[in-house]
């Protein structure tokens, strides 16, 4: 059996949590940078994971708060697949990831670390991207600051409305 280890996720597991649904009240404020919002469609947006995996991890998620992937209509399950697409050829284009993850973890037992937001994780990989730090030391390296990956990708998804 192969293990993966990420300690790095330790900060977002100790740290304190919101209260409140992020999902739910981020897109209510006007501070999309801030909040790491790089789009906002009409039933559902695209924002950046504060905690990735590695540099450029994004989330689709709707802006009704729901569950299960059952409880989309089919408009909105449309527009969340447009958007996992508009990530794929934004961060193609901006930062040139050799393959993706994308998918859904849904329920805590599944690895959902916000269950009670159904979100999408498109998470762009590159050769080698988990190398020897992360074996050898219980060091993740995410080589860019989040802020400025932001500022990279925004324009981007701009283009594409």
């Amino acid at each position: 059996m192969k293990v993966l280890w990420a300690p790095w996720r330790i900060e977002y597991i100790l740290g304190q949590k919101e209260k409140r649904c992020i999902f739910c009240d981020k897109p209510k404020e006007d501070r999309d940078r801030d909040n790491l919002i790089l789009y906002r469609g009409k039933l559902s947006f695209i924002i950046m994971n504060k905690y990735p995996y590695n540099s450029g991890h994004l989330m689709v998620v709707p802006y009704r708060h729901v569950h299960t992937l059952e409880e989309l209509n089919t408009e909105e399950l449309t527009e969340c697949m447009i958007l996992t697409v508009k990530c794929l050829k934004c961060l193609k284009k901006v930062m040139h990831p050799d393959g993706f993850n994308i998918g859904l973890n849904i329920g805590v037992v599944a690895s959902a670390s916000i269950d009670e937001h159904l979100h999408w994780h498109i998470v762009p990989r590159w050769a080698g991207d988990v190398g020897f730090m992360t074996i050898l030391e219980d060091v993740r390296v995410v080589p860019e600051h989040i802020f400025v990956t932001y500022d990279k990708l925004y324009p981007c998804f701009k283009e594409e409305e």
